[in-house]
């Protein structure tokens, strides 16, 4: 197959939504149709004690949540479909919106009877900011919930998106018949069993014929009937180009628990997602076409598999070619590197892969040469932009619970930092290590994986920091940073790139210290360089 035709195949998108709001079921039914697994690990059944495939970390399974972002890829009707889980708590928004820097398209999943959440505003406000493609999932149309209308309302409403339902409700939770596609012009009935794979469509062309009396019942039939009339009315047509330049949001109707209207979504998604696109980088627009290998890391993992002390960067191919075994330039270092093992995913199984292309995501081993961010290339000097560090917002001084273990406990430290899960501050002057989150449930996660991990204990205690602000100052000499560095002395850290840090501890005293100091310069991200 030629190079052109192999990035014709490609689709990467993320799964983006509040929390339960179905992300990881989706995610699993979606493998389902791609053959890529035999049975799902339903998240809420008890038959199967599998636990989900896409959430692999221990913690994950305790509590039934995403922590982590997983990469799966499958293959569909010779389309090589790679999807990115991500989690929905707050607390790990980061890893959700370094996410987003690599996927081509979204899609978005609601829930029937919550509907719009405050987590899903902020996820698709990044969505509509990056202009990138989104098709809507309403999911748990087998539980009473809201009207389809009015919830087509709240997403255009509170989402700020242009709708055009694509498949449409027959009832509704105690009475959910089925789903009639609007896409494909056909009605898929709902049988309430699960274990059903694949269900039936029955081809109606025409919504006015008796057949859909017979199989509905009359009174079903004639509210369908109206409604997909006024679905016709009132929402524009489908238009691919629109959707594309992220201004029209193609929305489905299913329960992803019970696998339905998972196909047609997927069938549609196939048809209409966009293949790869180019990327701006800080120099120039790199077109995934090009011959030449460029990609980024989007994402540090530690310990994949907690038998060896692994570290994978999950880099996103943007243009050429990456063939294993083959020198390529690490950008920020200005040196070559190769790779014996790179890794293509499927959560648990991942397979050595000897070429990929533009849209897929490869999992290279890393020894502590990756930050997030960084560029690969084959010699050119490219930066790609837009991995945000945000300032963090929740402080705790850390503690050494085992003396016996203090080595082990900052090798994991080091590691965890390294993984963007939080940021670690020293103080000048007592040299006491603070951790930075942008959520308090990441404390419990740190814990637990040092524990179970490195066989290290910590203990926390609470620091009163309000905001971490990186120093910046033109002149070191001058008498007034030498003041700032006296008076300001308990209120120093440095972080892990050695750089000056001041830990304000209120909004006010922020505010009289950039008043009391005018030549020195606060940022709230450290890239400021």
């Amino acid at each position: 197959m030629s190079f052109i035709k192999e990035i014709d195949r490609r689709r990467t998108f993320g799964i983006i939504s509040h929390p339960d709001a179905g992300k990881t079921t989706l995610t699993e039914k979606l493998l389902l149709f791609g053959g890529a697994i035999q049975e799902a690990g339903a998240v809420k059944s008890n038959k199967i004690k599998k636990g989900a495939t896409s959430d692999f970390m221990e913690i994950e399974r305790q509590r039934g949540i995403s922590v982590a972002t997983s990469v799966l890829a499958f293959e569909y009707n010779g389309i090589k479909i790679n999807i990115l889980d991500t989690p929905g708590h707050k607390d790990f928004a980061e890893d959700t919106f370094r996410t987003l820097t690599a996927v081509d398209s979204v899609i978005v999943v609601i829930d029937v009877a919550k509907g719009v959440e405050e987590q899903t505003e902020k996820l698709v406000e990044v969505c509509r900011m990056r202009n990138i493609p989104m098709i809507v999932f309403i999911n748990k149309l087998d539980r009473e919930g809201k009207d389809a209308f009015d919830l087509l309302d709240e997403v255009e409403q509170k989402l700020g998106l242009k709708v055009t339902p694509l498949s449409f409700p027959i009832g509704m939770g105690y009475d959910f018949k089925g789903i009639y596609n609007i896409w494909e012009k056909n009605v898929n009935l709902f049988s309430g069993d699960s274990k059903k794979a694949i269900d039936d469509t029955v081809e109606i062309s025409n919504l006015k014929s008796e057949e859909l009396d017979n199989l509905i019942g009359e009174k079903a039939a004639q509210t369908l009937r109206d409604e997909i009339e006024l679905v016709d009315g009132i929402y524009p047509k489908f238009d691919k180009e629109e959707y594309l330049n992220g201004d029209l949001q193609p929305v489905f109707f299913g329960s992803a628990l019970n696998n339905f209207g998972v196909r047609e979504l997927l069938d549609c998604f196939v048809e209409i997602a966009p293949k790869p696109r180019p990327k701006q980088s800080e120099e120039r627009l790199v077109k995934p076409n090009e011959k030449t290998f460029s990609g980024f890391v989007f994402k540090i993992h530690a310990n994949m598999d907690p038998n060896h002390r692994n570290r994978l960067a999950f880099v996103k191919i943007v243009s050429g070619e990456f063939k294993r075994n083959t020198p390529y330039l690490h950008v920020r270092h200005n040196k070559k590197l190769k790779f014996s093992s790179p890794n293509a995913f499927f959560a648990e199984k991942k397979e050595i892969v000897d070429i990929s292309y533009p849209g897929d995501i490869v999992g290279l081993q890393d020894t502590g040469n990756f930050k997030i961010g960084d560029t690969l290339t084959e010699g050119e000097i490219i930066n790609y932009k837009g991995v945000p560090s945000f300032s963090p917002e929740h402080f705790r001084y850390i503690n050494n619970a085992d003396p016996m273990k203090s080595k082990q406990l900052y090798k994991g430290i080091d590691q965890l930092m390294d993984e963007g899960v939080a940021q670690l501050f020293t103080l000048d002057l007592n040299g006491r290590k603070v951790i930075g989150t942008v959520g308090a449930l990441q404390y419990e996660v740190i814990q637990y994986r040092l524990e179970h991990e490195y066989g290290a204990k910590c203990t926390y205690e609470n620091l009163n920091v309000h905001k971490a602000c990186w120093v910046e100052t033109d002149n070191e000499k001058s008498e007034e940073f030498k003041e700032f560095l006296r008076v300001k002395q308990r209120f120093l850290a440095r972080d892990k790139h050695n750089q000056l840090v001041f830990l304000a501890d209120s909004m006010f005293s922020l505010q009289m210290t950039q008043q009391k100091y005018p030549s020195i310069t606060f940022h709230m991200t450290s890239e400021f360089k």
